[in-house]
Formats: structure tokens, C-alpha cells, sequence
């Protein structure tokens, strides 16, 4: 884990497992250098870069397979609750009564164990089996149904400013160690209505990202009506699902929006900003509520 910039969940045991013949270490590893040529101005450079790592993550709930994800090997304790979340298989985070993580050559297993009286989805016939891709929150659906499904109700937070947002906007880079290291990462923070980022998650996967930083909203009790959101992707449908599950009522991104996240947004009564730079934005839906 990286150092600095973390607020800290208490309360719920969390076991790290290590299987024979780990390389090198995938957790807390989420980057590795590798040798380069570098062809520019009409010479060759050689050199090394770091890279972001991609990681396989098996999700077991409840000693059933649920999930295969790709995603960054840190803060994998967040998006396990933020994951579990958005998928409605835990409300609250201590319906969690133990979560280990083990390392094997093939990638990740992560277990949660719920706590009794908390049932699968499936279970209920209304669940789903993923394997996903980092870039991809729908890889594995069994149905169409499940691909868009239906977004509750939100409360987007009062007296968010057009300053507020611009400062939240510029303030992101700050809070991307592993992207200053590598790129092409991804990151979900929460600011409060004056702009000030409080928290933040990175993840080679958008909806990753935004599942690692709702869990640890989560875990740590941080409300998502006291702010927003910002992220530095596109804005797609499945971004919108997760951020109206979680009941965050205003999302912006650094990108363009789908047709289709706006109209789940204006379904939720969500306030959806996009093209977001330090001096600039668009407001897709509920226009009246950014002053």
C-alpha cells in the first residue's frame, strides 16, 4: 500500500494470505519496471519505464465464486466492500465479518464472508456471475436485463459552486501517485461542496477506481451527500449505476458522457458534469443546481 493520503477503516478483521510461489509479489506491487528502445529525433535510447500492473482478482462470497476482475493490486480491501456494494450483496460495512486476501501465480483471491442472515443474489434469482475487464463493467452479464439495471433515487449535495468544482478538478492530480509513476490510471476522489478533496482511489479500471473509493467511503463513514465526486475518465453508464447505489448525487468526469449515463442520471435525479478542466465544464442534467 502506498503511504500518506488514506483514511482508515476500523472494526472488520482483514487477513492477508500468501500462497507458495508468489511473483514477485502482486500485492502492493502496482508497477514494474521494464527495458525500453526508444526510437526519437533518429537515434535509439535504451532505458526503463514503470508500467501499471493488471491483476486478476477472484471475488468468493460467502464460499461461492461471484467474479473475475482485472484491476491495480493495492487498496483491493476497498474495492472489495465498494464492489460488494454496488452489486447490493452488502448494504452497510459491517455486514462483513471477515475478508482475507491470497496472492497465487495466477493473480488474486480475494473471500468475504458475510455475516448470517446475508444471502447471495443469486440466491434470490436476481444475481449475476462476472468476468470482467478492466476497462469493462458489463464482461459476463447473463442477461440483458442485468446490464442496465434499474438506478434508485439521489440527493445531489446543495451549494456545490462552479469554483468547487474547479478546484476539485485541478486539485486530482495530486492525489495520483501511481499515475505520476506510470499513466494510465484511473481515479475516483470525493470532495466536499467547497471543492476540497478529502479522498481518493486508483485503479487501471474506471469502475474499479470508483469501487475502491466507495469502499472506502464505506468503511470509513464518510457521507456521499456531503459532496461529490470527481473522476478522470469518460463518463459511462456503469459509473452512474455504482455512484447512484452508493447515493452520491453529484458525479463529474473529466470526459465526455454517453447518451445513456445521462439518461440513467436524470433517472436517479443526479447531477452529471462532464468535460471538466480547472477552468471549464459542462453540466448535463440538473443544470439549475451548480451556481
Amino acid at each position: 500500500m502506498l503511504g500518506g493520503r488514506r483514511n482508515t477503516a476500523v472494526g472488520i478483521p482483514v487477513v492477508s494470505e500468501a500462497a507458495v510461489a508468489v511473483p514477485a509479489g502482486w500485492l502492493g506491487a502496482p508497477y514494474r519496471d521494464v527495458s525500453t528502445a526508444r526510437w526519437a529525433d533518429g537515434a535509439l535510447e535504451r532505458g526503463h519505464r514503470r508500467v501499471p500492473e493488471e491483476t486478476p482478482v477472484a471475488v468468493r462470497v460467502d464460499c461461492e465464486d461471484y467474479a473475475v476482475m482485472l484491476a491495480s493490486p493495492v487498496d483491493l480491501e476497498d474495492f472489495a466492500y465498494g464492489f460488494l456494494h454496488t452489486e447490493g450483496l452488502i448494504s452497510r460495512a459491517s455486514d462483513v465479518a471477515s475478508l482475507s486476501l491470497a496472492e497465487h501465480d495466477e493473480g488474486i483471491v480475494l473471500r468475504v464472508e458475510r455475516h448470517a442472515g446475508q444471502r447471495l443474489a443469486a440466491d434470490r434469482g436476481d444475481g449475476r456471475r462476472l468476468a470482467g475487464a478492466s476497462g469493462c463493467g458489463l464482461c459476463g452479464v447473463q442477461s440483458l436485463r442485468d446490464a442496465v439495471r434499474p438506478v434508485g433515487r439521489v440527493t445531489p449535495a446543495s451549494g456545490i459552486t462552479a469554483q468547487a468544482v474547479h478546484g476539485a478538478v485541478s486539485g486530482l492530480r495530486r492525489w495520483q501517485p501511481l499515475n505520476a509513476c506510470t499513466g494510465a490510471l484511473h481515479a475516483a476522489a470525493f470532495a466536499t461542496v467547497s471543492g476540497e478533496i478529502v479522498t481518493a482511489r486508483e485503479d487501471v479500471g474506471r469502475h474499479n477506481a470508483l469501487d475502491k473509493l466507495i469502499g472506502n467511503m464505506l468503511r470509513s463513514g464518510l457521507s456521499p451527500e456531503s459532496g461529490f465526486v470527481v473522476m478522470t475518465s469518460r463518463c459511462s453508464y456503469e459509473l452512474v449505476q455504482k455512484a447512484a447505489r452508493f447515493g452520491i448525487g453529484t458525479l463529474c468526469t473529466v470526459s465526455a458522457p454517453t447518451a445513456l449515463a445521462i439518461r440513467l442520471a436524470e433517472e436517479a435525479g443526479m447531477t452529471l458534469i462532464a468535460l471538466s478542466r480547472p477552468d471549464s465544464f459542462v453540466v448535463l442534467t440538473n443544470q439549475a443546481l451548480v451556481d
